[in-house]
């Protein structure tokens, strides 16, 4: 059987793929489940639970090498989803979908130590005796060089770390606050959600926007500012 839930970027996600492959049902159906879901919380005045919990991105067709719409989906996302799937077997995979979370949060949690044999635990002592000489002499190296290594480095870690949970929060305080001030009709604001994230995503080249790395957040925040959404026909 397919792997129903996935780690990425230390959450347990599923997607819409493997929700339409495992319940039998066309992916056009189930995407269009989840954005009447979506348009739902909107109507509800819940937009950032929704942007917290479905992350809309692309895949490529196997056969035919176009790029199509999917969802990712935390366990919440998928269990509203999933609501509405009530036949007998419908109800099996739900149980199988949310044993399988819960299976993965608690490796997340608590991840598998490996049991090493006494000649693998010499080799990973040895190893780590050697990095850790390495490491006193990148310090000494960065000491006499006027702290050029440490400057490499933190350039390095500039390029990798992406945004903390407080900075996602800015983050969507701040589309929020943007999508708010243009459109006044609640019901009208789905839209406008699902496009300055949808731009922000192609811009920054990230999956979704709590992949924006730390270093790029004031950009991301000042695009925000003076963003103003495409018209339809334009």
């Amino acid at each position: 059987m397919i792997q129903l839930v996935f780690i990425q970027n230390g959450q347990a996600i599923t997607d819409s793929l493997i929700m339409a492959d495992v319940f039998k049902k066309e992916h056009d159906h189930v995407t269009r489940d989840i954005r009447q879901q979506i348009a739902k919380l909107v109507e509800a005045g819940e937009e950032e639970w929704g942007i917290a919990n479905f992350g809309e991105t692309r895949y490529q067709h196997p056969q035919n090498k176009q790029w199509y719409p999917k969802f990712d989906m935390t366990e919440d996302a998928f269990a509203i989803v999933a609501m509405s799937y009530t036949t007998p077997e419908a109800m099996k995979m739900k149980v199988k979908f949310l044993t399988e979370f819960k299976r993965m949060k608690e490796m997340l949690l608590n991840p598998p130590v490996p049991v090493l044999t006494e000649r693998q635990a010499i080799i990973q002592s040895l190893k780590l005796t050697a990095e850790v000489a390495e490491e006193v002499e990148v310090v000494k190296a960065t000491t006499a060089e006027h702290g050029t290594k440490l400057v490499e480095i933190e350039q390095k870690l500039d390029k990798q770390i992406t945004l903390n949970s407080g900075q996602q929060r800015t983050l969507q305080r701040a589309i929020s606050k943007k999508v708010y001030a243009i459109e006044p009709d609640k019901d009208a604001r789905g839209e406008l959600f699902q496009q300055l994230h949808r731009e922000i995503k192609d811009r920054w080249q990230v999956t979704s926007y709590k992949d924006v790395l730390r270093k790029e957040l004031e950009n991301v925040l000042n695009y925000i500012t003076y963003w103003r959404p495409i018209k339809k026909g334009e």
